[in-house]
């Protein structure tokens, strides 16, 4: 670990200098999960060419990269150089949710750099936020990348974990960020529906939770303003009373809200992830 914060210390200048060697290596030499990036494209954007395809695809390698150097960066970066870099949009939305005695939920995909809205919105609000994570086989970088989300604060919990602690929700107002398009495993119950035209399944814990414990409902949007500048905007996705809301009507509303985002900026999206697999 203290190798790392030597290294994290480095201006994000230097970084990006690291980032561009993994960038060579990564396209160019490993050719990092290619054909999973092309196939995913090319199912998502039908309606793309293969040159077009083969930008967004080279884009992504680059932001892939780039997202390792500003995620190290975040282990010691100072408030005053974060929010130059991280713009956070309407985020009276989750102050004024927690501060009316109800906790919040933050949904969001993974959209470069997903880490910087982790931290950003713990750095931005004043109410407090836990982070639900799935673990890392890694303990040495399970614990590096729990320190870095909670470098401006907030608390970081397993997803077996928040089974037991969102049993405190209503009596301890808070807001709570999910990384709601991650891949549920078979042993979970699974909502099936079409992502970017084709079937995926889906954690339905922020369904599950909102309607049960009426919580409002919000998604933050992932924008790349330009290399190291991101925008982070909260939009409200639902809320209370839920009584006319049809079944999966929260997830619907996430998928089509993220589907949105992603189109915004393809490049952003984690395409190397095997996503689709059923």
């Amino acid at each position: 670990m203290f190798a790392i914060r030597l290294i994290s210390r480095l201006p994000l200048s230097i970084l990006y200098l690291l980032s561009d060697i993994l960038y060579l290596v990564a396209r160019f030499g490993i050719k990092y999960r290619k054909h999973v990036i092309e196939e995913n494209l090319k199912f998502a954007f039908p309606e793309k060419s293969d040159a077009e395809c083969k930008s967004i695809r080279n884009k992504f390698y680059r932001n892939f990269t780039d997202s390792f150097a500003e995620t190290i960066k975040l282990l010691t970066i100072s408030e005053k150089e974060f929010e130059k870099r991280f713009q956070t949009i309407n985020k009276d939305f989750l102050d004024e949710a927690v501060s009316s005695g109800t906790s919040a939920l933050l949904v969001s995909g993974h959209l470069f750099n997903w880490e910087m809205g982790v931290i950003g919105i713990n750095q931005a609000i004043q109410a407090p936020v836990e982070t639900v994570y799935l673990k890392v086989n890694n303990p040495f970088f399970n614990d590096l990348i729990n320190t870095i989300r909670t470098h401006f604060g907030g608390i970081v919990t397993e997803k077996r974990c928040f089974r037991r602690t969102m049993l405190t929700l209503a009596k301890s107002p808070r807001v709570v960020l999910l990384g709601s398009d991650q891949r549920p495993p078979r042993s979970d119950k699974r909502y099936k529906r079409d992502l970017l035209n084709r079937p995926a399944v889906f954690f339905e814990g922020a369904e599950i939770l909102s309607k049960k414990m009426n919580l409002h409902v919000i998604y933050g949007k992932m924008t790349k303003i330009k290399r190291g500048y991101y925008r982070y905007e909260m939009i409200k996705l639902a809320e209370p009373p839920f009584d006319e809301h049809l079944e999966h009507s929260i997830t619907d509303k996430f998928c089509e809200m993220l589907e949105d985002n992603i189109r915004l900026q393809p490049d952003l999206y984690l395409w190397s992830h095997k996503r689709w697999k059923i």
